[in-house]
């Protein structure tokens, strides 16, 4: 609705669209934001808003959540068809793919019925153009009633047009012809009767049409929304309950309703699409479908997602090494610089080991050991997303999450998870059965998250240094990477299936997931999106947590109680169980006290050997091992470190996700409990094989 803002006229206009149009990528451009762009259906699941300003207007532009159809089956759907019905958008610009319109058509056609405001952009031409795919944009117009803008999305001098052509429909003010979709005569016949019955106030008579359709169809939710703002709410339903009545004494049930509305709107999508779209190749799709069988075969998927694994580990392990080396240096020099300023300063001696040994080397010691990997994996993992492979892992898994009871959506929030846990659990949003939704979350924590990547890493490394890994250590650690996700996901799995068979029964749901058509990668885009929103926002979180850990350690450490330091003292109490575990007293006080984050768990364990002595030089991995293996550690001891790395307790902050995405403080004592006793009994297991068989 229109709002004076100073001598600017505000319009709020909604940017609708299928998933992966681009959509995201306009509205970056429109409005100047950041909005991630992933290349994956259902990523956008709530609103953003932001500002542009165009010849003296401001827009404020609302990017609803990604739809297929207004026939809400989804969440995402929901938001976005309830938004355009009762959000109060001034106009709509609704974003088509132009390497597949004639499906997105099936989208546009319905935003049609409910508004004239209205202003299609072909987006992805390039992309059609590469095809061969040629789309005749004034016919288009000219057959929808509505302005028709032709764009490249990363092209942001083209997107002007948009907002011209918007400011053309505003000043306008008169309304076109309304685009009818001609159901069969039993339909239109209570759509008649509907409509008729309609409040004027409810707005003209191609949205009363809409209305009466959705009431038809009797999706309660819709329903009660569209009642509870009408007077007349009693007789209106009165008059649907009679119409569906009608229908079904015709014959026609729910299920039969609804398949002739979808016919109906696809038959004038094909017809539209058939006179605007011209094809240079009429098998200009079959390379996608080649590479397609392949990479989502019943056997081959499987194989290509392992070999992808590998060589993104295998890219991470042989890429960070020598960053991780340089950046040990410079922390180590910096603390030789430090030193010298603190004995200049004259800074009492407590506070200046404080914070050499305590702040400085924590913080050092999760820097060079986790920017270098996460500065690699993080691209390396965002290129398959922005390629669009990431929807082809969700279709491959699909399956096996179906056989547990699970829903196949799963598989993005674990990928999600794989950055970080909280916002995995945050992405469980995209999963529309609540049963389901609620084992994702739970479940969630067993895919490792960033932090505990570089430290699972790490440890592979001194197991490789322990056996002489030589040339071989690379791959042999990636393939143990590899090998330790794929353990993440039969445990996801094998969750799941306990949970759907005892407290969370229920039948799975199945889903819609468009497979995209490849696309060049965005280089820049993938630099920006992986390095300042991933990498640089989690390394931040890791230091701002780490150097008041690192503090709080070191006064552990030279706090006496008795003839030990408290922190050997909780350390010895932990010992019985962690001896148990194949581990021992201060790893357990490390994974405890590591609560706020995975990161300094490794630094801690450290610090606990050191006791006084402070953080050992970071730039020496054969210095750990010597560290360790001096404090009683063995291959078993890292095994068995790597799998209670692998399933044990969320940090803090996935906790509180939980806690606030689930509404339940039993469900999240739950998700603590279920990867803590997996990693505890696996662990147990391991130590006592290794007794019996003499490891």
């Amino acid at each position: 609705m229109n709002k004076e803002n100073g001598d600017l006229m505000m319009r709020t206009v909604a940017l609708a669209g299928n998933p992966n149009v681009g959509k995201s990528t306009i509205f970056n451009a429109l409005t100047g934001l950041k909005q991630h762009t992933g290349n994956w259906s259902g990523k956008t699941v709530s609103y953003a808003k932001g500002l542009c300003q165009y010849e003296g207007h401001t827009y404020n532009v609302v990017d609803i959540p990604g739809a297929y159809s207004l026939l809400a089956h989804s969440k995402e759907e929901e938001v976005a068809r309830d938004y355009l019905c009762f959000g109060g958008a001034d106009g709509v610009v609704v974003v088509c793919d132009g390497t597949c319109l004639e499906r997105n058509l099936n989208l546009l056609l319905q935003i049609l019925e409910l508004t004239d405001k209205v202003v299609v952009c072909v987006n992805l031409l390039d992309e059609a153009a590469k095809k061969g795919i040629k789309i005749n944009l004034p016919l288009l117009e000219e057959k929808l009633g509505v302005p028709v803008v032709g764009t490249v999305a990363h092209h942001k001098e083209e997107l002007g047009s948009i907002l011209k052509r918007l400011e053309e429909i505003f000043a306008a003010g008169e309304k076109r012809e309304a685009v009818y979709i001609n159901y069969p005569d039993y339909i239109e016949e209570e759509i008649g009767r509907l409509t008729n019955i309609l409040p004027q106030e409810i707005g003209d008579k191609a949205y009363k049409r809409w209305l009466a359709l959705r009431l038809l169809e009797g999706d309660q939710g819709f329903k009660e929304t569209l009642l509870a703002q009408n007077s007349k709410a009693e007789e209106i339903e009165k008059e649907a309950e009679e119409s569906r009545k009608r229908l079904q004494e015709r014959g026609i049930a729910k299920e039969t309703l609804a398949d002739e509305i979808v016919t109906a709107i696809l038959r004038k999508a094909q017809r539209i699409a058939e006179e605007v779209i011209y094809y240079e190749n009429e098998d200009c799709h079959q390379k996608d479908r080649r590479i397609d069988r392949i990479l989502t075969g019943k056997i081959s998927g499987y194989i290509c997602m392992a070999l992808f694994l590998v060589a993104i580990f295998w890219l991470t392990i042989v890429g960070a090494n020598y960053p991780s080396e340089l950046l040990g240096i410079f922390f180590d020099r910096g603390e030789i610089f430090l030193a010298d300023l603190f004995v200049q300063l004259r800074l009492p001696e407590a506070l200046s080991a404080l914070l050499l040994e305590g702040v400085w080397r924590t913080v050092g010691w999760v820097v060079a050991v986790m920017l270098p990997p996460m500065a690699i994996f993080f691209p390396l993992f965002t290129l398959l997303e922005d390629v669009g492979y990431l929807p082809r892992i969700a279709y491959n898994l699909d399956k096996p999450f179906k056989c547990c009871k699970a829903c196949g959506k799963q598989a993005l929030t674990m990928c999600m998870g794989l950055g970080c846990n909280a916002v995995g659990v945050m992405g469980c949003r995209i999963i529309d059965s609540p049963r389901e939704r609620l084992m994702a979350i739970l479940t969630n924590s067993l895919m490792p998250c960033n932090g505990r990547l570089s430290a699972l890493i790490m440890l592979f490394s001194l197991l490789a240094l322990a056996k002489g890994g030589g040339e071989l250590g690379g791959i042999g650690i990636a393939l143990g990477m590899s090998a330790l996700l794929v353990m993440s996901l039969f445990a996801t799995l094998l969750i799941n299936k306990l949970l759907s068979q005892t407290i969370l029964k229920g039948v799975p749901s199945s889903f819609v997931l468009e497979l995209p058509s490849y696309r060049k990668p965005q280089i820049a885009q993938v630099l920006v999106r992986s390095v300042f929103e991933r990498t640089l926002l989690v390394l931040k979180r890791a230091v701002v947590v780490a150097a008041p850990v690192g503090a709080l350690l070191w006064v552990l450490a030279n706090i006496s109680a008795g003839e030990m330091s408290l922190l050997s003292y909780l350390a010895a109490k932990l010992d019985g169980i962690g001896s148990l575990m194949g581990l021992d007293g201060v790893i357990l006080l490390a994974f405890i006290l590591g609560l706020p984050a995975n990161e300094i768990v490794v630094p801690i364990i450290i610090m606990g050997y050191l006791a006084e002595k402070g953080l050992v030089e970071t730039s020496s991995l054969s210095q750990l091992q010597e560290l360790f293996w001096a404090n009683g550690w063995n291959e078993v001891t890292v095994i068995c470190l790597l799998v209670f790395m692998l399933f044990h307790w969320p940090c803090a902050t996935t906790i509180w996700t939980i806690r606030k995405e689930s509404g339940s403080l039993k469900w999240s004592l739950l998700a603590i409990l279920l990867p803590t006793f997996l990693g505890m009994s696996l662990c147990i297991v391991i130590n006592l094989a290794a007794k019996v068989f003499g490891f």
